[in-house]
């Protein structure tokens, strides 16, 4: 996420700006310019009446500050709900300093009278709807302005980056442009025309080509961010010229090479280092060890490889380690991360190391976040990892590690975690049923999926009272579906497919909590740093996001009806059903869940006819009723005229517009009788965009949940 970071000499001059205190009173020029401001908006907020309502001074105003000498000096209307043009009569006040206008709705261009004012040290428009191109350098004006801050960040400005503008801004200290839609490269002209400058903030654009190697005349510059963007080409080493950085950051662009390790040693006091998200190749050099400042380092997503630098371990500051996503190799006891007593965050999702975890990792006291997924580690978890008394995520997923029981009693001594994600390890072990394991007061999210566990499902889960999201999918769990899944009172999001279950569905599972209610399905652990959980190698889900309330029973041996009370479940947004033993008809009570995304309920031995009630489920998406016993008439309204007629195959007493097998007059007559017969009152809901997305991955007609951690 792209931040507004301010100097501080930047601050001392907002302070200083702001503390001043007029002796008299405003002209009748300038509030007659303040007041055509006001005119020419749209919604002014109530800003006319509260200044009426301040008498005649406009010094007095809301927002406005003067000077000694009565002039005002500056306008702070930031969050004022105001919309519509900023009118360029602003730089009319020409003693004006500072305007604040962010967190509005203006919309229209910026005029170029406030941008080359010939008085305005701190402009700020921020999260506006402002458009268009920024204004270019009038041909009129050839002397430097005095801007020292200007903050454009989160509008809808477009076109080419301006070149010839800073030009002129000898004077600029703070430039932030994120979160916009510019175009072209970044200019050359940057450093050459502000060689005061600070702060650069370019990310969030569509930036394309080259980095000028010009960054690095910026003797001053201590924040680089251009991430986001459609950068190309290398790193230039130039850009180690500019020794003063503190926070370099070009993440998710197209860069590529090596990083130089002669040259990154030339930027000593850097303490944010993000390039994640490019195709950089190579090593982490051994000279990383001379960045003693080093908080966070950032290379995720990348193509580099080789062992991690046991110099590492000398950079004792760092809060934060993503190499995520690369191909980095060998044992990792090769770094001493007891060293590392600030390190907060370590992430080596998806490579190749191997070995055991190191012992030092277990010295980390103030880790809150592990993940080791998806590389080749092996052995037994340490019965010290119970010393991080912080850890509140881990990932082990997709490893080789062994003695599932061992290793719970190690992690219930981990006080603080909420995130344990443990699948595909512990292959063919029994789950344990020891009674003895308990703790985990904190935990929210357990997956235990794909590991080929038998036996049952574990009483000892009862405990986990402040579970929300439970999976143990791809197991060869068997016996009954216990029934005190209903005493879990935050559980929503149940996945037991692809084991061996069996029996009816206890009603018990019909009384569960959050999928009776519509309270929003949260998964949220503020301590806890943006650590996204990957779903699918290329989809992931992010931590505070909302997740689907769902109840997957698919592929097991289930047995019985599908009991009335499924009803009562009216939050679900996905149920699946599919490949069991369930016989009867389809219970009417489904046409109730008005929030289903998803319904499978195939594979099974239903019978009778389609409720045609099910027109009713607005948002369905996805729906598959294939190899039943079904008959009759598909209903061909709503959403059910909208699935293929794979959905429907196996049953060849089903008839319908969707298949070959077209219905009689006499039948279409029947149905419809029914039709007039059942409630049809629609329930509109309006379901957050996104809920869905980055969830499951959609497999002939079935969800599978694959979870990598």
């Amino acid at each position: 996420m792209c931040s507004f970071t301010v100097p501080p000499v930047v601050l001392q001059l907002f302070l200083l700006l702001f503390l001043a205190s007029p002796a008299t009173a405003c002209t009748e020029q300038e509030k007659h310019n303040l007041l055509r401001f006001l005119d020419g908006l749209s919604c002014d907020g109530g800003l006319t009446t509260s200044w009426r309502n301040n008498g005649a001074d406009c010094c007095e105003w809301e927002g406005i500050s003067c000077n000694g000498d009565g002039a005002v000096t500056g306008v702070s209307l930031e969050s004022k709900g105001l919309e519509g043009p900023i009118s360029p009569l602003l730089s009319n006040l020409t003693s004006l300093l500072r305007i604040n206008l962010s967190h509005n709705s203006f919309s229209s261009g910026l005029p170029a009278e406030l941008m080359f004012s010939g008085s305005i040290i701190v402009l700020d428009v921020s999260f506006n709807r402002l458009n268009g191109p920024l204004p270019e350098l009038p041909p009129l004006v050839t002397t430097d302005r005095p801007l020292q801050v200007l903050n454009i960040s989160s509008n809808q400005f477009s076109s080419q980056f301006p070149s010839a503008t800073w030009k002129v801004m000898n004077n600029l200290i703070a430039l932030n442009a994120s979160n916009n839609s510019f175009t072209g490269n970044i200019p050359s002209s940057l450093c050459l025309g502000s060689p005061y400058l600070a702060l650069l903030d370019l990310c969030y654009n569509q930036l394309s080509g080259d980095i000028p190697n010009t960054l690095g005349n910026c003797s001053n510059l201590k924040v680089l961010k251009a991430g986001n963007n459609n950068l190309s080409g290398i790193l230039p080493a130039e850009t180690f010229r500019a020794t003063s950085l503190e926070y370099l950051s070009f993440p998710n662009n197209g860069l590529q090479g090596e990083l130089d390790g002669a040259h990154i040693v030339k930027v000593s006091n850097l303490a944010t280092l993000d390039l994640g998200g490019n195709h950089f190749s190579g090593k982490i050099p051994e000279s990383i060890a001379l960045l003693k400042r080093l908080e966070e380092l950032h290379l995720g997503s990348n193509n580099m490889s080789g062992e991690l630098p046991s110099t590492l371990g000398n950079c004792t500051n760092l809060k934060t380690i993503d190499l995520k996503i690369n191909n980095f190799s060998g044992d990792l006891g090769k770094v001493n991360f007891s060293a590392l007593q600030n390190l907060r965050s370590l992430d080596l999702m998806r490579n190749n190391f191997s070995g055991i975890i190191p012992e030092s990792i277990y010295s980390c006291s103030n880790l809150t976040a592990l993940r080791l997924s998806a590389n080749h580690f092996h052995g037994e978890i340490s019965p010290r990892i119970g010393n991080l008394k912080h850890l509140s995520f881990l990932s082990l997923v997709r490893n080789s590690f062994t003695n599932i029981t061992k290793a719970l009693h190690a992690l219930k001594n981990c006080r603080s975690i909420s995130t344990l994600l443990i699948g595909t390890n512990f292959m063919d072990e029994a789950m344990p049923q020891d009674e003895t394991i308990d703790g985990f007061q904190n935990l929210q999210f357990l997956s235990m999926h794909q590991c080929s566990f038998t036996g049952r499902i574990p009483t000892w889960l009862s405990k986990l009272t402040n579970l929300k999201i439970l999976v143990l999918s791809n197991n060869q769990l068997a016996g009954p579906m216990p029934s005190w899944n209903n005493s879990i009172n935050h559980l929503f999001h149940l996945d037991v497919s692809n084991n061996s279950l069996s029996g009816e569905i206890p009603i018990a599972l019909m009384e569960m909590a959050m999928l009776k209610s519509d309270k929003p399905a949260i998964y949220l652990d503020p301590s806890l740093p943006d650590l996204p959980i990957y779903m699918y190698p290329s989809l992931q889900y992010r931590m505070g996001s909302y997740w689907p309330k769902v109840l997957n029973l698919g592929k097991n041996k289930f047995t019985g009806v599908i009991p009335q009370e499924i009803g009562h479940l009216k939050a679900l947004l996905y149920l699946n059903l599919s490949f069991n033993n369930f016989y009867g008809e389809i219970p009417q009570s489904i046409c109730s869940l008005t929030n289903l995304q998803g319904l499978d309920l195939s594979n099974n031995h239903l019978t009778g006819a389609i409720p045609v009630a099910l027109e009713n489920l607005n948002f369905l998406s996805r729906f598959n009723v294939s190899n039943n016993d079904l008959e009759g008439y598909i209903p061909a309204k709503g959403q059910l005229s909208t699935f293929q007629t794979s959905s429907f195959h196996g049953n060849p007493k089903l008839c319908g517009s969707v298949l070959i097998n077209h219905c009689s007059s006499v039948e279409a007559a029947h149905v419809s009788i029914i039709s007039a017969q059942q409630c049809s009152n629609k329930v509109i809901f309006v379901i957050a965009f996104g809920v869905f997305f980055g969830v499951g991955v959609l497999y002939d007609q079935l969800v599978f949940f694959r979870y990598f951690g």
